[in-house]
């Protein structure tokens, strides 16, 4: 049993604020050495304050910049990455509308980030995997991967949904490689902007009746994400593959 992950290489999307920014900041206090990458320069600049973070700004619906890092990591590294979070995604903006009335470049870009990035990152980061014979893959789903989503956001639900499936999938064509794949579903966590306003809106009556509905009857933070993410990168889960842990203190 082990959460020293010195030596080890990790990259981190969406890891500009919230759950990316606590999860490669976990990673690099246990010794690993971590890439982590979003398209805000500053707040990505804020969470590489520390030495075993690497920081690169990419839009990750970019294909060819994808892969582009992922083999600029490899190289950096001289290994592949043995650990990836995707962790990317969120409503980007987006608020619920009447199906009717959602604009398709709406529900196009928010699968483009929740889904289509941790998609092609993943199609990126395996190879690499495969040639050392291991690999731990963590994607962060969401609550709304489980059931509908306080957001409304249509688009969000349905590619949060979608990533679950494709962790389902990926477990079992990876396997074989000595690859695991799983995901995490938080709850509703203020920790990110769109959390935030969405918390927020709910105004004290509203946040209230929130917190009635969670056993533990408190918010999480960002760092409960992180440490969910540690287990399933350790030894800790060597035999766990597949699964989606929902992490929201007894959300109802």
């Amino acid at each position: 049993m082990s959460l020293d992950f010195t030596g080890q290489i990790v990259a981190v999307t969406g890891a500009a604020t919230g759950f990316g920014r606590a999860i490669a900041r976990r990673f690099a206090q246990h010794g690993a050495r971590v890439f982590a990458t979003d398209i805000d320069p500053t707040g990505l600049a804020e969470t590489a304050d520390h030495p075993n973070i690497t920081q690169h700004v990419l839009d990750l619906t970019d294909r060819p910049a994808v892969g582009a890092w992922i083999a600029q990591v490899e190289h950096a590294a001289g290994a592949s990455i043995g650990i990836l979070v995707n962790n990317a995604g969120g409503v980007i903006g987006r608020t619920m509308q009447p199906i009717e009335d959602t604009p398709f470049g709406d529900w196009d870009a928010v699968l483009r980030i929740n889904l289509d990035a941790g998609f092609t990152v993943t199609r990126a980061a395996v190879p690499g995997m495969k040639r050392a014979g291991r690999g731990r893959i963590i994607n962060i789903s969401s609550g709304a991967g489980l059931k509908a989503s306080r957001t409304g956001v249509q688009a969000y639900t349905s590619a949060k949904h979608a990533v679950i499936g494709l962790t389902r999938q990926l477990a079992q064509e990876l396997g074989p490689f000595g690859i695991t794949v799983n995901a995490i579903a938080p709850g509703l966590f203020p920790v990110a902007p769109g959390p935030i306003a969405q918390w927020e809106g709910y105004g004290p009556e509203g946040q209230q009746r929130v917190l009635d509905g969670i056993a533990l009857r408190r918010m999480g933070s960002a760092d409960d994400i992180a440490k969910a993410a540690l287990f399933f990168a350790s030894d800790l889960a060597d035999y766990v593959t597949g699964q989606v842990l929902p992490v929201n203190g007894g959300s109802s």
